[in-house]
């Protein structure tokens, strides 16, 4: 009588993918938040440049980016950290900022960020 081999996933085999897609979690909730405040940076900034575009002052834009900043949570840069340049009658605004997001202990995630409104 001939035995079949067992199949199926070891112990160790179950701890180490738990342990991998624990990371793979952690990492996910911890970057998400940061690229959705990227998003709504970029966002704020082409709306913006429109308005600049219309015709309001470089004050306006700054202040306009602090108001729109409170309600979509972002807390990485200020109006007053935006770079506006007025060629012609566009405008372009960008920011450069870094974000670090602690992972686990001493280890962190650095992201640098620059964006701007040439996506409209």
């Amino acid at each position: 009588m001939r035995m079949k081999s067992q199949r199926g996933v070891t112990l160790t085999g179950v701890l180490v993918v738990g342990t991998l897609a624990a990371f793979l979690l952690i990492l996910g909730f911890r970057t998400v938040p940061v690229f959705n405040e990227y998003l709504a940076i970029k966002r704020i900034l082409v709306v913006l440049a429109d308005e600049g575009d219309k015709g309001a002052t470089v004050a306006d834009l700054r202040r306009g980016f602090d108001t729109r900043r409170q309600i979509d949570d972002v807390k990485s840069i200020r109006g007053a950290d935006l770079k506006i340049d007025k060629i012609a009658s566009r405008t372009q605004i960008s920011a450069r900022y870094s974000r670090t997001v602690p992972l686990i202990a001493n280890v962190s995630l650095l992201f640098d960020f620059e964006p701007n409104s040439e996506a409209r």
